[in-house]
Formats: C-alpha cells, sequence, structure tokens
C-alpha cells in the first residue's frame, strides 16, 4: 500500500488518474476545467509525477505540436478496477454527485464496465464512459443525507 500511495496518494493524482481513464480528457486545459479547482502549478507538477512514475505518457497534439495531450501507459490503466470500486464506495457511504442508478449499474456491471474501460484505452477512444456530475444543491444533499440513515436510500 505504502508503494502505491508514494505515487498517486493524494486527491490530484487520482482526479487526474479518474479524468483519463472514463472522462475521455486528454489536455492540460481540460483537467484544469474538470470542476475540482486544481491549481495551475499543482496540475502541473501532478502530470510530471504522473509521467515520471510510467502511469502516463505525453504526445504532442496532432494539429499543435506544442500542445501536449496525456494518455495513461498499461501501468495507469491497470488502476481501473480499483478506480472502479473506489468509485463505487464513495458513492455508497458518502455525499456524492453520482446518481444511484448509474452507481447501480457500475456495480452490477462490473467486469463489462472494465472491458470497455480497456476497449476505449485501446482503441485511443476518448468518448466518456462517465459524464461530469453536477454539484447537487445543499438543501436536497441534506435531505438524502437523512433519507439514507433512515434506511430509505439505499447510497448517493
Amino acid at each position: 500500500m505504502n508503494a502505491a500511495l508514494e505515487i498517486f496518494g493524494d486527491r490530484w493524482s487520482l482526479l487526474i488518474i479518474r479524468d483519463l481513464m472514463v472522462r475521455g480528457y486528454r489536455s492540460f486545459g481540460e483537467f484544469l476545467g474538470a470542476g475540482e479547482g486544481i491549481a495551475t502549478n499543482i496540475l502541473a507538477d501532478r502530470l510530471r509525477r504522473l509521467e515520471a512514475a510510467a502511469l502516463l505518457t505525453v504526445e504532442p497534439a496532432a494539429g499543435d505540436r506544442r500542445a501536449r495531450l496525456y494518455r495513461l501507459t498499461e501501468k495507469g490503466i491497470a488502476l481501473a478496477p480499483a478506480m472502479l470500486e473506489l468509485l463505487i464506495w464513495a458513492a455508497r457511504h458518502e455525499e456524492t454527485a453520482a446518481p444511484c442508478a448509474l452507481i447501480d449499474h457500475l456495480a452490477s456491471n462490473r467486469a463489462e464496465v472494465l472491458a470497455e474501460t480497456y476497449r476505449r484505452w485501446e482503441a485511443r477512444d476518448p468518448t466518456p464512459l462517465i459524464p461530469p456530475f453536477r454539484p447537487r444543491s445543499p438543501v436536497k444533499a441534506s435531505a438524502r443525507r437523512r433519507a439514507a440513515k433512515s434506511g430509505k436510500e439505499q447510497h448517493e
């Protein structure tokens, strides 16, 4: 566990890996606009660290040789099962914006979801596997938490 956490043990690294893996993001600007509010210096540092750890590679963009595109390596895409389980776990035990129906689908179809994740990676298909979720309103979120605690709602 320590070896893994040394490589990607902060939230930003895992969010970048998530965005590469399931949202189809490839460019610095896409990561920057992901919605979590990462600072440009932190993003640049994490991308360098992930590249140094051989979790992603950097390629020049076809239309603009100055632009850089990021892609998971085989080592990076091998994190797919762990990332899927983290996503399911978080949505079931914490307040998230992930729709219950989506989480139920992911949990019930793990093998198919992983197969599609690998297929898209191999084909260099940037089509998002999971769309970004819009933040929920605080009033609705607190009502959902109360419902979940009373057993009326299985997860977020």
